[in-house]
């Protein structure tokens, strides 16, 4: 039974730890394109396989740092959110730990420099437009979006193998 985050740490390019964060995941909302005509009592929603809209990694910092401003600079950034995630085994009566991870490649595009105040954190956050989007559970690769590779790998089935095959890619 999952039961809640442990935490979690930010690091840049798999070694830099980047500090004390919070992390909102983007969301992978799909295309669509809205389906009418002789034959259909109005409109339908036809959702197109493994295209997703642009997607957004949100960071929020406690405070500044050299390495959050780092992630301002204007180039991709290989981001690892390392997450440790808390489990109640229910058949051996145990709480285990599982080990997940996103890797997400990123361009930074908003950067809000927070407040300043005294006895308070200062805020200060960016959002990153989303290039590559893997997530790993205990090692093993569950998802894996990369719209510019045309890859959709959702638990073990890559939904655009057939269009790369079919555009010779």
């Amino acid at each position: 039974m999952d039961q809640a985050i442990i935490n979690f740490a930010v690091y840049e390019d798999g070694s830099e730890y980047v500090g004390l964060a919070k992390a909102t995941l983007p969301d992978l909302t799909a295309l669509t394109q809205s389906i009418s005509g002789a034959g259909i009592a109005g409109n339908v929603e036809a959702v197109i396989v493994g295209h997703f809209d642009a997607m957004t990694l949100a960071l929020n910092f406690r405070t500044t740092t050299k390495q959050s401003i780092k992630l301002s600079e204007p180039r991709r950034h290989t981001i690892d959110l390392r997450v440790a995630q808390q489990e109640e085994n229910t058949t051996k009566g145990v709480i285990e730990t599982r080990a997940v991870k996103h890797i997400l490649v990123v361009q930074p595009k908003v950067d809000k420099g927070g407040s300043i105040a005294p006895a308070s954190q200062g805020d200060g956050s960016g959002e990153y437009a989303v290039r590559y989007w893997a997530t790993y559970i205990d090692g093993k690769k569950y998802r894996e979006i990369d719209p510019i590779n045309f890859k959709c790998y959702i638990n073990g089935t890559d939904y655009l193998a057939d269009v790369r095959s079919a555009l010779g890619k």
